[in-house]
């Protein structure tokens, strides 16, 4: 009853750099091929489109992979999926640094994107494809799960029990095109779809203030190499404006700045922090007068808060770790995702591509070979 909406979306462009082979088939999937650092847990959560977003914000998740697994059917379509019974649910694979991001965390994340109570499907969606579920790996991921659960269960969050099942992995199937990455792919209509699932708004209401410390946090900052100075450091390193606008949320002149009009390749980093931002791949000219983006660099970096300062609300942009005032983000920009990320210059230093791997971004260089 739901993804009325996929007919609209164009296909995702999937960044392929591996090669997974399943019962026959042969999918593209889009890891990074230096694979053997990266480890891989497998959810299932309701909507795929969802829980992969979820994890995507978590530091250490390196790429997800919506697709479908747990059934008997080989080779299974959406059409398929969705229709029930070929005993496939819609799940999520995440590839993800152990170094920088537990299963533990992983665990503690997926619980705060769910509603673990539910044996019939997931807040709209109903039907058994749309069910939870833990597809352990290891024996090892297999016993943190089952902790996890209990630990849960234990809680008192629930007036009902947790009935999420822990199950060995299966044949994983990647799902189409259209539905990888399908939240930065189509924000809008991703966004309308959830606040209309009513996933939000319950999660809010059972996890309350608690909700986030998983999502962005779970992870200890010692994990980050990314620090917010202290404010008398702030104010002997960056210029008046630099200050006014990052710490006071100011605004610089239209036109007047040093970014708006930037061309070389390269990526834009807190000026304050140094976390990476955007990227020369994504600027676009907005004619507005300030440096225009179709997307961040690393989502995870960036955080969105409402802002009333002007009456009607807007969407502010913050920096992750630096919680610098970056700018605004609005729903009047070109294709690919109709948004427009307008950014004040002040909040922002380039790093020409020639200077990222020098400087520790050489991590980012395959995004300006290849875009995003």
């Amino acid at each position: 009853m739901r993804k009325f909406l996929i007919g609209l979306g164009l296909a995702a462009a999937v960044m392929a750099t591996f090669m997974l082979r399943t019962a026959g088939s042969e999918a593209v999937l889009p890891v990074a091929p230096n694979d053997q650092q990266l480890a891989v847990a497998t959810f299932a959560g309701g909507c795929f489109w969802c829980v992969e977003a979820d994890f995507d914000k978590l530091p250490g998740v390196v790429r997800t992979v919506s697709g479908y697994t747990g059934g008997k059917v080989e080779n299974p379509s959406y059409k398929q999926v969705s229709g029930g019974g070929t005993g496939h649910l819609e799940s999520v694979q995440v590839f993800y640094e152990p170094a920088r991001v537990s299963y533990e965390d992983l665990l503690a994340a997926f619980w705060r994107m769910v509603e673990p109570t539910d044996a019939g499907g997931q807040f709209v969606d109903r039907g058994d494809q749309y069910a939870t579920a833990i597809f352990y790996h290891d024996e090892e991921q297999k016993r943190a799960a089952e902790r996890s659960k209990a630990a849960l269960a234990a809680s008192g969050r629930y007036d009902k029990p947790v009935i999420t099942p822990i199950r060995p992995a299966e044949t994983f199937y990647p799902a189409e095109d259209y539905h990888q990455n399908y939240h930065s792919v189509n924000p809008l209509r991703y966004k309308y779809y959830r606040y209309r699932s009513g996933r939000d708004q319950y999660l809010e209401k059972t996890w309350g203030e608690d909700l986030h410390m998983d999502n962005r946090q779970d992870t200890p900052d010692s994990t980050s190499k990314y620090r917010k100075p202290s404010d008398d450091e702030l104010k002997s390193r960056l210029t008046p404006l630099q200050y006014e606008v990052t710490q006071k949320e100011g605004t610089e002149r239209p036109f007047k700045n040093e970014y708006w009009d930037e061309h070389r390749e390269g990526i834009y980093v807190d000026i304050v922090s140094g976390e990476p931002l955007f990227s020369s791949k994504d600027k676009f000219e907005s004619g507005t007068g300030w440096p225009s983006f179709t997307r961040p660099l690393d989502a995870d970096m960036v955080v969105e808060k409402r802002d009333f300062k002007l009456i009607l609300p807007r969407t502010e942009l913050r920096s992750r770790y630096g919680d610098s005032h970056l700018g605004h983000v609005f729903d009047d920009g070109p294709q690919p995702t109709g948004l427009r990320y307008c950014i004040n210059s002040a909040s922002l230093r380039f790093v020409p591509r020639e200077e990222m791997e020098k400087e520790g971004y050489g991590s980012y260089l395959g995004v300006l070979a290849e875009g995003k």
